[in-house]
């Protein structure tokens, strides 16, 4: 994993973001591509800055541009920047946006120390100051995809998994932000009514157990289903598959999570805190009460990510007709799915190296997938994640460990992000069942998966890197 690029001595402060979003008009969000960093690295492009997406240059965050005189093809204009991670206020940043070129746009004259050596997916944070920082009205910060404030980020401004950039209100980074929703207030008065009537012991019991993962998963499943009209999640009908996997289990089934969750813990608290007869007391002697509560919460938040997008592809599997038997015991493994059966698998030799095949699947990956490496089987292994952070490094060594990553139809066709558009070890779901199943294990599938894989157009060509 590369290096924290505020990693010596200036992490990112979480208390700094919200004391300059509380002194901000507008909060701007991008989520980092390639082409957004590469510039900073030793040979890298000309561009020296980060590209700035069209529509916000065109919603008043930035100043107006203006042509230039001898290149009126360049529309610019100064913009003062303020970057608190540097400690420095660089007069002479510019927006610079090149009519010629369709919608490029670059905010040039920065930091290049920042961009150095960030994780794929980080962030790009920033604001439009209500007073200036000496010349500058606007304030940059880079963080880092793989730091505890990114994930903190991303909760506070409820990031969805297709996100790419946008525009915010202030208030919704600070901690002291309300929950608006009428769900929320109604939860405030069942407290508030409990706790005077001495019965929030009752109240918590209601609550106190959250819904099963597999019920999680389908509920999350049947509000998709209806949203787009689909009868099934079948593999063979979904153009981009693993786009609808990774919008169900990273957004719509967290968003239903966080409902029930939400319940739990505020009841369990106010629990806690009756107990208590003033907020001193509360703080000290009901601490080690809360401190348990908030690493139960943490802890049962991730292990749910694991298990939620497991249970999703197996219902992918299943509704294609793809035949699977999930966690399998081989040897000392238990793969997440073992395809046809463990008993094919070890059967299998070189002379039918396509009869069978391993999918994992790991939401993040992180070092956790080397954990499918401890044992060679002779048939092909499969990686699927809906992770958008993986390192060059990472990459080269799940293609030394001859695994191909599968990915979300949208990581894979990003043009901006070559990590994955341009690695031949990196295929999509739809490639996974059109190229990697019907083409090349046509008997990993039922009769009723052959009819619908053939009820898609022909394919007719086999990527090389799918026969290694």
């Amino acid at each position: 994993m590369k290096t924290d690029i505020v990693s010596e001595g200036k992490q990112t402060d979480w208390k700094m973001v919200e004391e300059l979003a509380l002194k901000s008009r507008k909060i701007f969000l991008k989520k980092l591509s390639r082409n957004d960093t590469s510039w900073s690295m030793p040979g890298g492009s000309n561009q020296s800055g980060f590209y700035v997406p069209r529509d916000i240059r065109e919603s008043r965050f930035f100043p107006a541009l203006e042509p230039r005189k001898d290149l009126p093809h360049i529309e610019e204009a100064k913009c003062p920047s303020y970057w608190p991670q540097a400690d420095t206020v660089r007069d002479d940043s510019h927006i610079r946006y090149f009519t010629n070129k369709t919608s490029e746009c670059h905010f040039t004259r920065i930091p290049k120390e920042l961009f150095q050596l960030l994780n794929p997916a980080s962030w790009l944070l920033g604001g439009t100051l209500v007073a200036p920082e000496g010349l500058a009205h606007h304030w940059f910060m880079v963080i880092d995809s793989q730091s505890a404030a990114a994930e903190l980020l991303e909760t506070r401004l409820d990031v969805s998994s297709d996100f790419h950039f946008g525009l915010f209100d202030p208030a919704a980074l600070s901690s002291a932000s309300k929950d608006q929703s009428e769900e929320a207030a109604q939860l405030e008065a069942e407290i508030q009514a409990a706790l005077l009537a001495g019965t929030i012991e009752s109240l918590l019991l209601k609550y106190s157990r959250l819904p099963s993962p597999e019920q999680l998963s389908k509920q999350a499943r049947n509000m998709h289903l209806k949203t787009m009209g689909y009868g099934d999640l079948n593999p063979w009908e979904l153009e981009r598959p693993g786009d609808a996997v990774m919008r169900i289990s990273r957004d719509i089934e967290y968003a239903v999570y966080r409902q029930h969750e939400l319940r739990l813990r505020a009841v369990e608290v106010a629990a806690i805190l009756a107990k208590h007869k003033s907020a001193a007391s509360a703080a000290v002697q009901g601490f080690r009460a809360l401190d348990a509560a908030f690493l139960s919460a943490s802890q049962q938040r991730k292990s749910r990510g694991g298990r939620s997008f497991e249970s999703h592809l197996d219902y992918l599997l299943r509704a294609g007709g793809v035949r699977s038997q999930p966690q399998a015991i081989l040897g000392q493994r238990r793969p997440d799915f073992v395809m046809p059966d463990a008993r094919t698998v070890r059967d299998a030799d070189r002379k039918d190296y396509y009869a069978a095949a391993i999918l994992s699947a790991k939401t993040t990956l992180r070092e956790r997938w080397k954990q499918i490496t401890h044992e060679r089987f002779n048939c092909s292994i499969f990686l699927a994640t809906v992770d958008d952070r993986i390192s060059v490094e990472t990459l080269n060594e799940l293609r030394e460990a001859e695994i191909t990553l599968v990915v979300p139809e949208s990581m894979k066709a990003v043009k901006t992000e070559s990590l994955y558009r341009n690695d031949s070890n990196v295929i999509s779901f739809r490639s996974f069942f059109d190229d990697a199943i019907a083409v090349m294990r046509p008997n990993l599938l039922l009769e009723s998966g052959m009819i619908l894989a053939r009820q898609r157009r022909p394919r007719t060509r086999v990527r090389k890197s799918l026969k290694q």
